[in-house]
């Protein structure tokens, strides 16, 4: 199962800034220049231009990281660009599963170099790892954010490996203690997250869609109606996993009616209306 395609505007705004690593091996003007990158790339309407782009500035990353592979920004950067490539665009699902790895593995490594608590994370139980996990700070959250996503990433690009799947609750938690340490500074797609990681399984395999409905509503709300992705999400893993045609058709109708057009999400807007005619294309078919 690939991630969602309209949640890369999550990954690609990680605080606005998934370039900012360059100012320690350019300039101060790269700064500038990764903002308006990434503005550029959250207003483009044409989702294969930013596919046939992004893989430049993902070699890009990693030849910043010669020399440079205990820097955390650098590191979060090419975990953003790698998750949001081999969630998104990737050919098939092998590609996916080999992006999405490398982009956990550079969010590890940009949390260890953040909270060396977590160096060790992934051979924890879960108990002795949400201990751990109560450590981090206001400080890292911008980088527990990374780490988070490029976890669900890369769960989501082996939904059909248990040992991925293993690794939810621990995911769940990472979102959690994100959100709480960010407060009402928190992105309102952290929800959104929150809502994917309940709705991975179905609920005979303990999928929490019930709990999801609360997180993708309040994503949608807190971007201020302007993210349609929340809505994809909650057709996909709630109405079509309950099998709850009304749901289903009244987010068919508000999804396809949205005008995609708002700044800052559309991208996510366009790759949601493409994603949400698919689907309720099918709708038929499958109730």
């Amino acid at each position: 199962m690939r991630i969602q395609k309209s949640i890369v505007v999550a990954l690609l705004a990680l605080g606005g800034q998934w370039l900012s690593g360059c100012t320690y091996v350019v300039s101060n003007a790269a700064t500038s220049f990764g903002e308006g990158l990434t503005g550029a790339i959250l207003n483009q309407d044409d989702p294969e231009l930013v596919r046939a782009g992004m893989p430049s500035y993902i070699l890009l990353l990693d030849s910043f990281l010669q020399g440079e592979e205990d820097n955390p920004a650098i590191l979060s950067s090419a975990a953003t660009m790698y998750a949001s490539y081999g969630s998104v665009f990737a050919n098939e699902p092998a590609q996916a599963r080999r992006l999405t790895r490398r982009a956990r593995d550079y969010a590890e490594q940009a949390m260890c170099k953040t909270y060396s608590g977590s160096c060790n994370w992934r051979d924890l139980p879960y108990e002795a790892f949400t201990d751990s996990l109560a450590g981090v700070g206001s400080r890292q959250a911008d980088t527990l954010y990374t780490y988070g996503f490029a976890q669900l990433a890369y769960i989501r690009a082996h939904a059909d490996d248990w040992n991925a799947l293993a690794e939810l609750p621990q995911a769940e938690a990472v979102m959690n203690r994100y959100v709480s340490i960010s407060g009402s500074s928190a992105e309102s797609s952290a929800f959104n997250f929150l809502g994917i990681l309940k709705t991975v399984r179905p609920p005979a395999l303990g999928g929490k869609q019930d709990e999801a409905i609360v997180d993708f509503e309040t994503a949608f709300n807190r971007s201020q109606g302007k993210d349609l992705s929340p809505k994809v999400e909650m057709l996909k893993g709630v109405a079509r996993m309950l099998y709850d045609r009304e749901m289903n058709d009244r987010l068919c109708r508000e999804i396809l009616d949205a005008d995609p057009y708002a700044d800052g999400f559309t991208l996510t807007n366009v790759l949601a209306i493409e994603e949400a005619t698919t689907l309720c294309a099918e709708t038929d078919d499958y109730f």
